[in-house]
């Protein structure tokens, strides 16, 4: 078995004695309230995150410096066969170019993969990925099967705070105002690494339904699902029970989101993700 570093972000929610087990190398995203910077659960914990958010109206993110990939792969020639690099969506995040970039300034070989995501379904890919490795296949094998993972994953977001997506871009002016008068919750959704509006409801718990009655239509080829939740376990919780209503033969699996998400959808925003089996 060919030896294999996995390079990837702090968005994909890997337990730290999980990757040091296994090779993976993780890069934090930087948090930045009221304009001092954070390194993403690494200097700052999803609970001390939200605190300070609640104090502190400005709040943004960005991307690792350049440097950091750099001494990252010069520490990392020669150590491996191959190095598979698998960042967040590289529509919502330069990341992935920049870790790209970086490799080829310092003249290593890598395998990239934009996994056009983040969260739960990157974490899955690597995860995933590593068992591959671990049953013999090559590195490119292993990215062909992610491609496939990339291809049947579904990922939906109802955000709490159409603020917070209006102060970093995602929402305009305009939708925040007639979303507020209206009381309109936003379904949102992943599709080819953007993120877009799938329908717009009246009331969180209309907008629950609708995001279940998704999940329906392929639970015949969903074993597992996870619920994301920026620091709204009670929610998250209750979503769990309505699930194992509909589909008590489910895995499901509550986590808690990294704080970027909370950045750009406020806290309490809920999420459902899956990967359809073929």
């Amino acid at each position: 078995m060919k030896s294999i570093a996995w390079i990837t972000d702090s968005t994909a929610m890997i337990d730290k004695d999980f990757a040091a087990e296994n090779h993976i190398y993780i890069v934090p995203l930087r948090l930045i309230v009221n304009n001092e910077a954070y390194k993403e659960n690494v200097e700052i914990t999803s609970e001390q995150f939200y605190e300070k958010m609640r104090q502190h109206e400005s709040v943004s993110s960005s991307q690792p410096p350049i440097g950091e990939f750099m001494e990252l792969y010069e520490s990392l020639k020669g150590k491996y066969d191959d190095i598979i690099v698998i960042h967040c969506s590289s529509e919502l995040s330069g990341t992935y170019h920049t870790s790209l970039q970086a490799a080829e300034i310092t003249e290593t070989e890598v395998i990239g993969i934009d996994s056009r995501v983040g969260a739960f379904p990157l974490r899955e890919m690597v995860m995933q990925g590593i068992k591959w490795q671990q049953q013999g296949d090559t590195a490119l094998e292993i990215k062909a099967k992610i491609d496939m993972i990339i291809e049947n994953m579904d990922f939906y977001l109802i955000p709490a705070s159409l603020s917070q997506l209006h102060r970093s871009g995602r929402v305009s002016g305009t939708q925040l105002v007639i979303s507020q008068l209206l009381r309109i919750h936003l379904l949102l959704r992943f599709v080819e690494g953007k993120i877009i509006v799938e329908d717009k409801i009246r009331t969180f718990k209309k907008a629950k339904f609708k995001l279940m009655d998704i999940l329906k239509r392929d639970i015949n080829v969903v074993k597992s699902v996870c619920i994301m939740h920026a620091n709204n376990i009670e929610e998250a919780f209750q979503m769990e029970k309505e699930i194992s209503l509909f589909a008590p033969f489910l895995k499901i699996e509550i986590a808690p989101f990294i704080p970027v998400v909370g950045v750009h959808a406020g806290e309490g925003t809920m999420a459902l993700a899956w990967i359809r089996q073929k």
